[in-house]
């Protein structure tokens, strides 16, 4: 019973509310014509667009992303499939290269302003990516951080987390055989600086549109992945020293080659 009781007042939120949060959020952070959107945006303390570590372990160059290959556009959408079994295939570091470019690489720089493989509510980019390494060429087993504007690895955490990212991922096992596992986290500050409440939810889009672009970039290159919503946060967060309120885990994709 006192297990029970301490479940039903976590965060001090009444169990009548609890049930019905997903709700509340979203009648609460609807836009309405007859309420206003806020007053104007604070420039002065607009958080950095990017996360840099200042002191990885090293940091990877990464091969030159292709942008002329890859199938037809709509064969791969016909082709797209999520796949939770793959094989012991080691995959290229070109690849990988390829991959992060399609998710959340530079496409144009254009009178100040970087422009993305994938679309951010008001350009504000909250999404951050990291990798679980397993098997991949040339890269040691670990957690990576992708250094977007030099499209570059920072490599932040040496050793084997096949069996952490797995059991955090609700004991999936294809977290465990996959190459590597995607793991997308959002710096909230960067959405919630322009949208308040409300960047919540396009924290949640942008991520999806992120994974979208993963899932056909994995088709056109011969490789599967599976996108994973069903993850114990904290876990998640603990194993990116990251402290789940300003920088936190949000969605996971596993990659390799299918068997």
């Amino acid at each position: 019973m006192e297990e029970k009781q301490t479940e039903d007042t976590l965060f001090g939120v009444a169990p009548e509310i609890k049930e019905k949060i997903g709700d509340l959020y979203q009648k609460i952070t609807k836009y309405r014509r007859d309420s206003t959107m806020g007053s104007g945006l604070d420039w002065a303390n607009q958080p950095e667009t990017y996360k840099i570590y200042q002191n990885p372990l090293f940091v990877i160059d990464l091969p030159h992303p292709d942008k002329e290959g890859g199938e037809n556009l709509f064969k791969l959408i016909q082709k797209r499939r999520s796949i939770r079994e793959y094989s012991p295939k080691t995959v290229s570091l070109k690849n990988l290269s390829q991959l992060l470019w399609a998710t959340q690489g530079i496409t144009e720089n254009f009178q100040g302003y970087a422009f993305r493989a994938a679309p951010s509510a008001g350009a504000l980019y909250p999404i951050e990516t990291y990798l679980i390494v397993n098997n991949v060429e040339s890269l040691d087993r670990g957690i990576y951080h992708y250094r977007i504007p030099a499209h570059q690895l920072e490599f932040i955490k040496s050793g084997d987390f096949r069996k952490e990212i797995a059991q955090a991922a609700l004991e999936q096992k294809m977290a465990f055989c996959a190459a590597s596992v995607f793991v997308w986290t959002a710096l909230v500050e960067r959405s919630k600086w322009k949208y308040r409440q409300r960047g919540y939810r396009y924290m949640y889009l942008d991520a999806g549109h992120i994974a979208g672009n993963l899932a056909l970039a994995v088709e056109s290159l011969g490789l599967a992945c599976c996108n994973i919503g069903a993850l114990f946060d904290d876990e998640i967060n603990d194993l990116l020293a990251i402290d789940g309120e300003e920088e936190t885990v949000i969605y996971l994709s596993t990659v390799g080659y299918p068997r």
